[in-house]
């Protein structure tokens, strides 16, 4: 599971990379750049997601040794 989960966080973090390059800062909420305001937006909730499945995984494992 912790594989699976690395690889959505780098494939998260690729997106908000790429729709960086997408951002018109002229211009960030018209057109293009409302898109990749709202696809940088969800990526980083995507990835605070998925960090926070990963650390309610680690603490499930820790209360189960007991």
């Amino acid at each position: 599971m912790k594989i699976f989960t690395s690889i959505l966080v780098f494939l998260a973090i690729a997106l908000i990379i790429f729709n960086i390059t997408q951002l018109d800062f002229n211009s960030p909420f018209q057109g293009d750049s409302g898109v990749a305001c709202i696809g940088i937006v969800a990526s980083f909730c995507a990835v605070l997601i998925l960090l926070i499945f990963r650390i309610s995984k680690r603490i499930e494992e820790k209360t189960n040794d007991r």
